[in-house]
Parts: C-alpha cells; sequence; structure tokens
C-alpha cells in the first residue's frame, strides 16, 4: 500500500475551523427588503417561518400587512430584530422594530441611498436631465484643464 499516505487524513486543529462567509440567514426577526408585490420597496420582518420557500412577514410601522411571502421576492438584509418570539403579534413586532431603530439604520445604509438616488434619476424631467448634463461637461472641462496645469 505505497499510496496510502496520500489519503492520509490531517487533523481538524491543524488546519483550523473553516470560516463560514455566508452570515445572512432566515430567521425569525431578520429584516427584509421586498422586491415585488404591492409592498415592493419596503422593509420587513420575518415573524414565521412556514416552509423552504415561504415566511410570514409583517412591519406594521411601514404599512406591511402581515402576510406570507415567498423567499425569492424578498432579500435578505443585514439587520436583525433581536428577541422576537415566533409567531409574535402585530403589537410586539411594531415594539420590537422601532426599538432596534432598524429604520434610521436602514435610511442610513449604502443600499437605501442607492435606492433613493435611483428614484430620484427616474423623477427627473428632460430640462433636468439637460442642466444635469451640462454641469457634468463643466465639471470635466475644470478637472481637465487642472490636469494639464499640474503636467505642464
Amino acid at each position: 500500500m505505497r499510496n496510502a499516505s496520500l489519503f492520509r487524513i490531517l487533523p481538524t486543529v491543524a488546519m483550523g475551523a473553516p470560516r463560514q462567509s455566508f452570515k445572512r440567514f432566515v430567521e425569525v426577526g431578520r429584516v427584509i427588503f421586498l422586491r415585488e408585490g404591492e409592498d415592493a420597496g419596503k422593509l420587513a420582518v420575518i415573524v414565521e417561518i412556514v416552509d423552504h420557500n415561504r415566511a410570514v412577514i409583517e412591519n406594521p410601522s411601514a404599512g406591511v400587512a402581515r402576510q406570507v411571502f415567498l423567499y425569492k421576492n424578498a432579500i435578505l438584509t443585514p439587520f436583525v430584530v433581536k428577541k422576537l418570539p415566533r409567531g409574535a403579534h402585530t403589537k410586539a413586532v411594531r415594539k420590537a422594530f422601532d426599538a432596534s431603530d432598524v429604520a434610521t439604520k436602514w435610511a442610513e445604509s449604502k443600499w437605501a441611498k442607492s435606492i433613493a438616488a435611483r428614484e430620484l434619476r427616474k423623477q427627473t424631467t428632460d430640462f433636468e436631465r439637460f442642466v444635469i448634463r451640462d454641469l457634468k461637461k463643466q465639471r470635466r472641462a475644470a478637472i481637465t484643464a487642472a490636469a494639464k496645469k499640474v503636467q505642464a
């Protein structure tokens, strides 16, 4: 058995514990961003897990009624409402959501700011787009002139 050394198992202590790269799990209290449906663009909290495809969600603070929602139509956020019991009532969900201050953390996040900027760009008129283009042209000319001055 010459090749026995090839199949030698290394002790786990020598290799170290594997690091887990995925950190956003479906769990009770996890805040999700709704991608589709009538509440699209709002935040909700997972109140109860139904199965591998669906969960009961709710966020009375944002006007999201209690409903069964598909995971594929939601995005898990890094925020979790701590100490929320499974199947919590609406009053408890509202109290826990407001106490965890998720709404302000969400508003300060880069993700929420990019969504707000995208919505703002969608609402611009033709004239506003023209003004923006002209201002960008002026900025580009100033940067180019400054770069040429530095190089010379």
